[in-house]
């Protein structure tokens, strides 16, 4: 099963609309269930096709479009399929609890909130974590199905004595939803990796001081490496994959909370099991965010650009 969302400046039908998987001979796996007089808006269009078993081995998959001019392909994907002969569905058997699709700009409150979390010392900034943040709502921008963060030059002295830069932050945590991830949930989310030098974009959890899962950590200057972290039973893997992983490419990443593994999951194949989990009763809030290294452990900023990181959705079944 594969599912494609996307977008359009304006609203238009489209004669088919379907996701496309070829083999490195060239040879034709399409998923079923193209949807015929598709019609794609700018808050998107989401389509979810039929099952299929593949052959082990690499292929491009991507999603495609007809219109009056003929067939047209969107950017390609690397699926990767496993010895086993079949794609894993980490959803299957579970309900889609939290949906945010980004098709509306957020009201704050309700189910994020933006500008402070408890998982930065002073709030709004964490500069002991090696970090240039300083949060402001204003920094997160939603339009045509996207939440785009920011990150620019600012006029806040850290308490270290360094320039801050603002930038975005989404956090369930002390929202009127108040929204967690639980034992056994899988969440998923497609982005698109910065490219300027000093980004550090993450989604991950955190409650109470800690039940911190990185569902992934990037950094522009390994441009092709995901971090992975259970820092509830320490362990974790760095993921490397040149053609899954790009700056200013776009990556569906996924976690299975499991009691005694904790599962991830890049364009839908399993690349991690960690064989520790997060036991029985763990839950911790969301956090979706762009940090600017301060330079201990990755490049600070090279410039004064604004450096930006883009969210498609974040979905979690349960």
């Amino acid at each position: 099963m594969a599912t494609l969302k996307v977008h359009a400046s304006a609203c238009v039908t489209v004669l088919q609309l379907g996701v496309a998987v070829r083999d490195s001979a060239g040879d034709n796996y399409d998923f079923p269930g193209p949807v015929a007089n598709a019609k794609i808006c700018s808050t998107g269009y989401t389509l979810t096709t039929g099952s299929r078993t593949f052959p082990a081995g690499t292929y491009s998959e991507f999603g495609y479009y007809q219109d009056s001019a003929g067939y047209h392909n969107l950017t390609p994907l690397t699926l990767t399929v496993s010895t086993s002969g079949t794609v894993s569905d980490p959803t299957k058997g579970k309900t889609l609890t939290f949906a945010e699709d980004f098709t509306a700009p957020i009201t704050y409150g309700s189910r994020w909130v933006a500008g402070t979390t408890s998982a930065y010392q002073y709030g709004t900034h964490n500069p002991n974590d090696d970090k240039l943040d300083w949060l402001l709502p204003s920094d997160v921008n939603v339009a045509n199905g996207v939440a785009t963060f920011t990150a620019q030059p600012s006029t806040h002295v850290l308490e270290n004595g360094q320039q801050a830069w603002t930038t975005g932050l989404l956090t369930t945590e002390g929202s009127t939803e108040g929204f967690q991830v639980k034992t056994g949930d899988y969440m998923e989310t497609s982005v698109q990796m910065p490219a300027g030098v000093g980004a550090w974009p993450a989604l991950w959890s955190w409650k109470n001081g800690d039940n911190e899962i990185d569902k992934f950590e990037y950094h522009p200057d390994n441009p092709n490496l995901l971090e992975l972290t259970n820092h509830v039973i320490a362990a974790q893997d760095y993921y490397s994959n040149s053609t899954a992983v790009n700056s200013g490419s776009w990556v569906k990443i996924g976690v299975v909370y499991g009691a005694t593994s904790v599962d991830w999951y890049v364009n839908g194949v399993k690349v991690f099991s960690d064989g520790k989990g997060v036991g029985t009763t763990w839950s911790a809030y969301i956090i979706l965010n762009l940090s600017i290294d301060a330079g201990t452990w990755h490049p600070a900023p090279q410039n004064c650009n604004p450096i930006t990181f883009a969210a498609d959705y974040v979905h979690v079944w349960r």
